[in-house]
C-alpha cells in the first residue's frame, strides 16, 4: 500500500468507481452473515481464496474492507500449488499482502497435485480438498472465490463447445455450499483497475498467457473475435445468459425433486418409476428425473446418450430389453420403468 510522507497523516486511498464496484459486490454477498452489532472478533468468519492476482486480491481489499463493517471476521487462505519454480515466494508474497490488508488469520498451504484428469483438473481437485480442509479447521461460515463476470463468459463457451446442456449454459454459481463468487457481477478489468486505485501489486500467473490451456485460448483470441466479430456487450451477454439459465434449471431442479417424491417406488433390488408419468410429460422433466434417480439412488451420472436409451423404454416402446449402464440395469416392467444395482462391470 502507498504511503505517506514521514510525519505526514495517514491518507485513505480513494473511493474510485472500481473500488465502489467491488465492495458494493462482496457487501451484497455476504449480507445474510452480517451481525453488525456485534464484534467484529466476535462474528462470523469468511476466508478469502488468495492467489495473489488482480481479481482475488481486489476481492481480499473489498472483503477487509466490508467484513468489519457486516460484524464478520476476515482471513485468507494461499494455495501453493508448486507447479512453478517461484511458487512459494508468490505465496508468501500473497500471504504479506492480505495481512498489509488487516486480513486475519492469514495461511499458505502447500498441495500435492497429482496428474489424474490432466494439469488444470488435478489442480482444481487439490486446491479445493485444501480449502475446504481450512474451512473446516478455521470454522468459517464462507470461503469467498475471486471469479469475475469474464470467467464466467468463458465458462459459458467452453461449456458450449463441449456440449453439455443447460449445466454450461447455467456457468458458475454464486454460492455453492460455503463457497461464494461475489464478483460474478464485476468485469476483470474493474478488479485489476481497483487494485491499482488501492496501491496494490497483483501477480501475474504467467499460465494465464499460456495458449496450452483452452480457457486462455477462449480469453485471449475467441473472446476477443467475437467482440470484435458480433458485439462489444459479448462477455455481459454471455454471463447473462448464465443468470437465465441457472434460474430456468433450478427451478426445473426443484420441480423434478418434488416430482420425485411422489413418483419414486421401490422395487425388488432397486427403484422405479411409472411409464404414465414419463410418457406424458416434457423431455426436459422426464431425462432429469431419469437423472435424478440414478444419481440419488444409485451414485451414477448418466450421460445424455444413457440418459435417451433410459427414456425410450417409456417412450419409444417396442419390447426392447434392458439399458445397462454402469452399476444400474433398467428395464422396463410393465406399467413401470424399475432400476437395479448391478456390478459396475455386469453388462
Amino acid at each position: 500500500m502507498p504511503t505517506s510522507p514521514p510525519g505526514a497523516p495517514e491518507r485513505r486511498p480513494r473511493l474510485t468507481p472500481a473500488v465502489a464496484d467491488a465492495r458494493r459486490a462482496v457487501r451484497e454477498s455476504l449480507a445474510d452473515l452480517a451481525a453488525p452489532q456485534r464484534e467484529p472478533r466476535d462474528g462470523p468468519l469468511v476466508l478469502v481464496a488468495l492467489s495473489g492476482g488482480p481479481d482475488s486480491l481486489a476481492l481480499a481489499a473489498a472483503t477487509a474492507f466490508e467484513a468489519p463493517r457486516l460484524g464478520l471476521r476476515a482471513g485468507a487462505v494461499i494455495i501453493d500449488h508448486g507447479l512453478q519454480g517461484d511458487s512459494t515466494a508468490v505465496a508468501d508474497r500473497a500471504a504479506s499482502a492480505a495481512r498489509g490488508l488487516g486480513l486475519d488469520p492469514v495461511e499458505v498451504r502447500r498441495v500435492d497435485v497429482g496428474e489424474q484428469g490432466g494439469p488444470e483438473a488435478a489442480a482444481r481437485t487439490a486446491r479445493y480438498a485444501a480449502l475446504d480442509t481450512a474451512a473446516r479447521e478455521h470454522g468459517a461460515a464462507a470461503v469467498l472465490l475471486g471469479h469475475s463476470r469474464d470467467d464466467q463468459a468463458e465458462t459459458v463457451l467452453l461449456g458450449l463447445a463441449r456440449g453439455s446442456g443447460t449445466a454450461s449454459l447455467a456457468g458458475m454459481a454464486a454460492v455453492v455450499g460455503h463457497y461464494r463468487r461475489p464478483l460474478l457481477g464485476v468485469r476483470r478489468a474493474a478488479l485489476a483497475a481497483a487494485c491499482a486505485d488501492q496501491g496494490l501489486e497483483p501477480w501475474h500467473d504467467p499460465h494465464n498467457d499460456d495458449e496450452a490451456f483452452a480457457r486462455v485460448r477462449v480469453r485471449s483470441s475467441i473472446l476477443p473475435l467475437l467482440e470484435d466479430q458480433l458485439d462489444r456487450g459479448v462477455v455481459d451477454a454471455l454471463a447473462r445468459t448464465a443468470e437465465i439459465a441457472r434460474e430456468d434449471s433450478e427451478a426445473l431442479e426443484h420441480m423434478v425433486e418434488e416430482v420425485a417424491e411422489e413418483l419414486v417406488e421401490l422395487a425388488e433390488g432397486g427403484c422405479a418409476l411409472p411409464v404414465a408419468w414419463l410418457a406424458a410429460n416434457p423431455a426436459a422433466l422426464r431425462h432429469r428425473l431419469i437423472r435424478l434417480v440414478a444419481h440419488a439412488e444409485f451414485g451414477v451420472s448418466l450421460s445424455r446418450v444413457q440418459t435417451l436409451e433410459i427414456g425410450r423404454l417409456a417412450v419409444e416402446w417396442h419390447g426392447q430389453g434392458s439399458v445397462h449402464v454402469p452399476g444400474i440395469r433398467v428395464e422396463r416392467e410393465g406399467p413401470r420403468i424399475v432400476f437395479r444395482a448391478t456390478a459396475t462391470n455386469e453388462h
